[in-house]
């Protein structure tokens, strides 16, 4: 089972409509908006802990309220903070535990809620490792990023798995479906399920639409 980490009760929610983040994954944002300026001031000085939330589809009405967001998420701690001469960030974030929404709380122009962590169970080993070649071998034509990073033997599983999930050209929705996932081993089989998807796609010449499978 994956150890569940410990997350501060309350956290800041960053929701965007294109990024999702995985365990132990790296995120670099650039954070320009005033309203999230003061997120990361406040975060840096306290808990160093961001929520990344994907928004659901249509929150182009509302952007600058609060447009409804998946349930589940994933939590990051701050690593690296560079602040601009104009008042901008370039931030990391390093992902530590996926997450569900409790409540939303006000008291600030960015949004707080109440969150509980959520365990990342690993799944069968020895399945997860019969499955590393399957994977690779469903990538085609996805960059030689992931793959070089993936390729390396030694790399656990949920490194392994997550890398691809954060690495891969898919649509924020299809990572959502994979951030859903509550074990490693599900991941990895609803990766290969996107990816032979995508290669159908290929072959057929469908559009590929912002859908789940």
């Amino acid at each position: 089972m994956g150890r569940l980490a410990s997350l501060p009760a309350r956290i800041p929610l960053f929701p965007l409509p294109n990024a999702v983040l995985f365990p132990g994954m790296p995120l670099p944002l650039h954070i320009f908006e005033p309203r999230y300026r003061q997120m990361v001031r406040d975060t840096a000085e306290g808990e160093k802990t961001i929520g990344m939330q994907l928004l659901r589809p249509g929150w182009e009405s509302d952007y600058a309220g609060r447009p409804p967001v998946f349930e589940i998420g994933c939590a990051g701690v701050l690593e690296q903070c560079e602040l601009l001469p104009d008042g901008r960030f370039n931030i990391l974030l390093r992902g530590v535990s996926r997450f569900r929404i409790l409540a939303e709380h006000e008291g600030q122009p960015y949004r707080l809620a109440s969150v509980e962590p959520l365990a990342d169970a690993t799944g069968d080993a020895t399945e997860l490792e019969t499955m590393r070649p399957r994977l690779m071998a469903s990538i085609g034509t996805a960059s030689d990023g992931p793959a070089v990073l993936v390729m390396q033997a030694e790399l656990p599983h949920d490194a392994f798995v997550n890398a691809l999930c954060q690495s891969l050209a898919l649509t924020p929705v299809e990572r959502q479906s994979l951030l859903d996932c509550d074990s490693v081993l599900d991941r990895a089989r609803r990766l290969i399920e996107i990816l032979q998807w995508k290669a159908l796609e290929q072959v057929t010449g469908r559009g590929g639409a912002e859908t789940i499978h």
